[in-house]
């Protein structure tokens, strides 16, 4: 089985803010070379930011994945020029297409979808696009919509340029994601998926983020541990869902979950570590098959 966790771990994807950036003086001594870094788009941010920690990204040596949020693009106009810029200043060739958490588009755009239909990121050479998945559902958006969103972005990925994947909220145990994914399966899903998981952070951390951003049944892995008071500033490692995930694949060889992507909830430089040296193989497993341990020191 560690054999199989190295695998999932191994082309491992994490995400940084432009803000967060500021307090990281250089990526290169967290991060491998060549990684993908997804740049998260917060609403009310200014995409010339986006662009800045894109181009710092790349200049450090990682593979940028800004994130395109529809409902905060004001207007084509600034979404094909945010593009050519990009493209331009920066050679980026991946990024990650949402909606956006906006309640009021301010703009014409108000979905993934009308941002992939009009063709610019055909245009500006973008060679690969992450789509939103949702394990858990999705707070905002009803199952059947979903549902026939994720069936027009397998279509629409067989008439695009672009390697299209789809990139998922983060859950904390395995069991939504496997049978999510077999469910979008059977309604046709022949997209990769990659699965997001907790970087390291306090389980007080986890929870907060957890109800921020609507996270489902998984988190009562989290609300079992919190009526233990002393745990709520234990550090929370995400071994036990890496282990599932990776007994699953085994089960089902036909399984479309590629690889995973971490959200550093807790601070990138701690869930990277961590990140790295599973993705290293420096890790045991325990005999109970529940948990590991990696070999080095994170802190």
């Amino acid at each position: 089985i560690k054999r199989q966790i190295v695998e999932l771990a191994s082309g491992f994807s994490i995400e940084t803010t432009p803000g967060s950036a500021l307090k990281i003086p250089d990526y290169r001594d967290h991060l491998r070379p060549g990684t993908t870094v997804s740049v998260t788009f917060l609403p009310g941010s200014d995409f010339a930011d986006t662009i800045t920690t894109a181009k710092r990204l790349k200049d450090e040596g990682f593979n940028p994945a800004p994130h395109i949020a529809a409902r905060s693009i004001p207007s084509r106009a600034v979404f094909e020029d945010n593009l050519s810029r990009l493209q331009g200043e920066v050679g980026v060739s991946q990024v990650v297409v949402l909606a956006g958490g906006v309640d009021t588009p301010l703009g014409e755009y108000e979905s993934s979808m009308q941002l992939l239909e009009t063709g610019l990121f055909d245009k500006h050479g973008i060679k690969k696009i992450g789509v939103a998945g949702h394990p858990e559902g999705s707070p905002d958006i009803p199952a059947a919509q979903v549902h026939a969103a994720l069936k027009w972005k397998n279509a629409f990925a067989q008439r695009s340029d672009a390697e299209f994947y789809v990139a998922t909220q983060f859950c904390f145990e395995a069991a939504p994601i496997i049978a999510w994914e077999y469910a979008i399966r059977a309604k046709g899903n022949a997209l990769p998926i990659h699965v997001g998981v907790p970087g390291l952070a306090t389980l007080k951390t986890l929870i907060n983020h957890a109800k921020a951003c609507g996270i489902g049944p998984s988190m009562r892995v989290l609300t079992r541990q919190a009526r233990q008071i002393a745990k709520l500033l234990t550090v929370q490692e995400p071994d036990r869902l890496l282990i599932d995930l990776a007994r699953h694949r085994v089960a089902d060889p036909d399984s479309l979950i590629a690889q995973v992507h971490v959200y550093p909830l807790g601070g990138l430089r701690r869930s990277a570590a961590w990140t790295n040296a599973v993705a290293e193989g420096d890790f045991t497993v325990n005999p109970d098959l529940k948990s590991f341990k990696v070999h080095r020191d994170i802190e």
